[in-house]
Order: C-alpha cells, then structure tokens, then sequence
C-alpha cells in the first residue's frame, strides 16, 4: 500500500482527495519537485528544494516554513523499497470558484508521494542503457525555467518521440539553438570539450544538470562551457548526453535517425558519470 502526504496527514493514497476547485487541477496553478533516493539517500536534496521554492516565489505562492527533509524521509520510511523518487507538488489552493485571478484567504494544497526508480548501478559503458531523440522547434510556453505542473506543451512534444518510436524529443528555438528536451537537459561533446545550453527563461535550472557541471568541473580530461549550442553542433557532436533526476546521464546514440558519434555509448559519458557519482549525495 502506498502511503502519501497530503497537507500535514500522511495516508493510504486510495484515501487522499483534493478539490476539484484546486487551482493545480483547473490551472496547472502548482510546482512540483522530483527527488531521487537511493538507499534513503536523496540526490541533490538542497538544490531540488531551493529550485522548488525559488519557483514558488516567482508565481506567488505564499508556503509557511516547512521541515521539508524530515516529512520526506518520513514518507520514504512509510513506502517500501531501497530505490524511490519522492514526487511534490504544491499548488496554490482551492477557492470557491474557478476564476483567473489569483483568490485570497486560501491554503496551499501539498501533496507528496513516492514511485519506484530503476536500481541504481556503477557507470559502464557496455552496459549503459542507450538513448534514441528526434529533433522538434520548441513550441512551449516561455516561463521553461519554472517548475510548473503546467506540462501540456511537454507532453506533446514527448509523445511526439513515443509515437515515433524515440526515448525523448531535443528540442530547439527559432534561432537554430538547442533549448532542452521534453523532460531533460542536453550537453553535447566534441574531443574534450562539453557545452550546454546556458540558464535563461528557456531552459528549467535542472539538478543534475548542475550537478554534471560541477563534476566536470573536477575532471582533468574535460573542460565545460554554458552558452549557446547550436542544432548543427549536435549532428555533428562525438557524444549527447540528456540528463535528468530519473535518468541522471543518459548517453544518446542517435539523433534524427543518424549515429551519433560512432553510434555508442562514449568515452566521456563513462568518466563524467563516475565523476557525477562522487558527488550527486554531497
């Protein structure tokens, strides 16, 4: 049975109910957080719970002060299994009515809850899973570097992907740069060098993107750049990788239908998810 977090009560899941008046489900009006755990320990804590109330600052919505790691290690201990990603998500409340302005004199509605994560296992380049993308113009909204529950564009571009038989969608702008993917950042590799695209309204501030930089940054063999990464540059790159809190460093094979690189997992994804190991509990 799986137990939940929903405004202070932890519960059976089959007993959580929200309003359908909560501004989360009539607006997408909430910010969510995802936290890996492995072995109760989370991957990036502060920075999953800076991000997400940096993001709840910049659409106003008003949280008390909150022992955030206390309730989800509480809920880690509640549901079973070594490997577990914490899901929160908090939404600005529900009123009486549905309107477009914001409503006074609510409570945010918080809810939390945990779904199984693939093992966590050593970085191995025979044994990597691999990744296929397609490329598509970003068509989402132009607020991507808050976390919100507001995902539609996400979707589709993702189910895009699923529908032509690829892991994810590597999205681009009008201008020929890469943004992200539908749920992941992207670097591209060529020699020794990585890039990826830099931190602007474009782009969500990813965890593990910043914990890859800051791993890289401890490498001998490679040096990183943020700044503008252009589509071309990724056709022609030696490795991609796309990364995220569920998938941490994703090695891309192919792009478009085409090898990237020589059509394998690369010497640098190897060296740089050892790197990011050492540090992703830190």
């Amino acid at each position: 049975m799986s137990i939940v977090y929903l405004n202070g009560d932890f519960m059976p899941i089959e007993d959580a109910k929200i309003s359908p008046l909560d501004r989360g489900f009539l607006f997408g009006d909430s910010i969510f957080e995802y936290i890996p755990y492995f072995k109760d320990r989370p991957v990036g804590f502060d920075l999953h719970i800076q991000r997400m109330l940096e993001g709840l600052s910049k659409i106003q919505i008003k949280i008390e002060p909150t022992d955030w790691r206390g309730i989800l290690d509480q809920i880690i201990s509640k549901n079973e299994g070594d490997e577990l990603a914490v899901y929160i998500q908090v939404s600005r409340g529900a009123d009486k009515k549905r309107a477009h302005q914001f409503p006074t004199n609510v409570s945010p509605t918080v809810f939390i809850m945990t779904q199984p994560i693939a093992k966590e296992t050593a970085p191995n380049i025979d044994t990597a899973k691999t990744y296929s993308v397609l490329t598509s113009l970003d068509k989402r909204w132009k607020h991507c570097d808050i976390k919100s529950t507001s995902l539609l564009g996400n979707v589709l571009h993702f189910q895009s992907g699923y529908e032509n038989k690829k892991d994810e969608n590597l999205l681009f702008n009008g201008e020929g740069y890469l943004t992200e993917c539908s749920a992941c950042n992207v670097f591209v590799i060529k020699g020794n060098k990585i890039a990826t695209p830099i931190l602007d309204k474009q782009i969500l501030p990813g965890v593990t993107r910043r914990l890859v930089i800051n791993a890289i940054y401890s490498s001998d063999e490679y040096s990183i750049e943020e700044r503008n990464v252009s589509l071309e540059e990724a056709k022609s790159a030696d490795e991609i990788w796309i990364t995220s809190s569920s998938k941490q460093i994703a090695p891309v094979i192919e792009l478009d239908g085409e090898a990237v690189g020589y059509g394998k997992v690369g010497p640098a994804w190897e060296v740089c998810s050892k790197l990011f190991d050492k540090i992703k509990y830190l």
